[in-house]
């Protein structure tokens, strides 16, 4: 039993060179031992533990101290554990190569290191877990993301997205989780979206967590699309939010999205939402920061000038970037338009 640096032998290889000297056949040994054939097999094959009884009764056949073959089975067990641990790392190393480390490590949420060994040490310790390839198994459950688009071979990167976002909402305490009072609460959320971030934070995180929802602002990791993420851990939802663009319309867009997830009962279940379940969080959110009645009304007047998206989010009262967002993504105005009435936020990750 071997790793690239450690060769484990067990007591048996010993017995059977001592049999081989004295010409002894094992099933002689086994009668002499007092013992089955089919343990000193075992035995001989390093396949079962060398007891303090076996010891003695080697002690009395083979003419060796128990002391030395007690010896034995101690160094085995410790490089038999030894070549588990290397191998365990060699193969996790594999598996670290698919994660992020190094932007991981800028965002300080892992030490910086270029020692392989140490990388998958870290990340163990990150993703709270004796060997990296039981994540594919520990996939959060019920996870609602809110992503531009899908790519599969980011699953670790968004991993260590949620892994960040449970250790961080471990430290905010919340009230038991209260889907009724957070229907409730909707319109006083939506009227923070014409404050500044210094202004809606902490009252916007005093709501949540008396829903039982702990908000978490990360930074957005590179390659995964995503804005933002809600899933169930304990006696608390996490919301985690990127801060990716940084204009007001994504931030309350994809806080809104989040929402609609929970009311939904979308992360109530296995597995991530559904196209059809992102699509009902989309339309929720987007008729919540602008009422489709209301919505439709503006179109029809056919002016998306400057002047009449701030008048128009005036009369709603909502940020003006809000009612561009809206305009660009249902492809009445372009992408470049009108892009000076949208605010920026400056969030603390």
């Amino acid at each position: 039993m071997r790793s690239r640096k450690t060769i484990a032998t067990p007591p048996g290889a010993t017995i059977k060179e001592q049999l081989n000297t004295r010409g002894m056949t094992q099933k002689e040994f086994a009668k002499r031992m007092d013992m089955s054939e089919k343990h000193i097999s075992h035995l001989v094959n390093g396949e079962v533990r060398l007891s303090q009884d076996v010891a003695q009764r080697l002690e009395s056949v083979l003419g060796l101290p128990a002391e030395f073959w007690n010896n034995l089975e101690s160094r085995f067990r410790e490089k038999l554990a030894r070549v588990e641990l290397e191998n365990a790392i060699d193969e996790d190393q594999e598996i670290a190569k698919e994660i992020p480390y190094n932007e991981m490590s800028k965002y300080h949420w892992v030490p910086e290191t270029r020692t392989a060994s140490e990388r998958v040490m870290n990340l163990r310790k990150f993703f709270s877990v004796a060997r990296l390839d039981v994540l594919e198994s520990l996939m959060i459950p019920g996870i609602a993301y809110r992503r531009t688009e899908v790519k599969e071979n980011h699953n670790y990167a968004l991993a260590a997205w949620a892994q960040k976002a449970r250790i961080e909402a471990s430290n905010i305490e919340v009230a038991g989780i209260d889907i009724k009072r957070l229907n409730t609460i909707i319109p006083r959320i939506r009227a923070m979206t014409t404050k500044n971030p210094e202004e809606f934070c902490p009252e916007l995180e005093g709501l949540l967590t008396s829903c039982g929802i702990a908000l978490v602002l990360l930074p957005h990791m590179k390659g995964t699309c995503l804005h933002g993420a809600t899933f169930p851990d304990g006696n608390k939802i996490v919301m985690g939010l990127t801060v990716r663009g940084c204009d007001a319309d994504r931030f309350w867009f994809s806080l809104f999205h989040e929402i609609g997830h929970i009311l939904s009962g979308h992360i109530n279940r296995n597995g991530e939402a559904t196209p059809e379940e992102e699509d009902i969080a989309d339309v929720f959110s987007a008729n919540t920061l602008i009422p489709e009645s209301s919505f439709l009304a503006f179109i029809e007047q056919k002016d998306f000038s400057a002047i009449s998206i701030k008048a128009f989010a005036t009369q709603i009262d909502i940020d003006p970037g809000i009612v561009v967002g809206r305009l660009q993504k249902s492809n009445y105005i372009g992408y470049n338009q009108c892009n000076t009435l949208k605010t920026k936020y400056k969030l603390v990750n």
